[in-house]
């Protein structure tokens, strides 16, 4: 099986032992981790509210979605990881503008913490 680490300049990079998205033939299905609101050019968290962490999550999403020659389009199945269920409405409404077709499946689940006190995560398979 081929099998091809993805990285974007335009994305943050890997905090640990995972790469930004990963490219099999099959299909061909990209599997991306998990992005948090981190901003690619300080790595540091966003500023602001769950609704601005959600908009970088997405933006981080898009970019290793670009690298990988794909769109939200190609979006497959997403998992949603929120620290408090209280901001799935905000986070959904951020969530739903990038999917302008029939939207993934997905999962959403509350979490205890997420890495570098972020609010919300999310990752992604996309097939092309």
């Amino acid at each position: 099986m081929a099998r091809k680490a993805i990285h974007s300049d335009d994305a943050p990079k890997a905090i640990g032992p995972y790469s930004q998205a990963v490219q099999v033939d099959a299909g061909k299905l990209t599997f991306l981790s998990g992005q948090i609101p981190l901003d690619p050019k300080t790595m540091e968290m966003v500023p602001g509210d769950v609704v601005a962490q959600a908009e970088r999550v997405m933006e981080n999403l898009k970019a290793v979605l670009a690298a990988s020659g794909l769109d939200f389009s190609h979006v497959v199945r997403c998992t949603i990881f929120l620290t408090d269920l209280g901001d799935f409405a905000k986070v959904n409404e951020v969530y739903g503008r990038a999917f302008t077709g029939a939207p993934p499946a997905r999962a959403t689940v509350q979490v205890s913490a997420l890495p570098r006190g972020a609010k919300v995560e999310i990752d992604a398979i996309a097939v092309s």
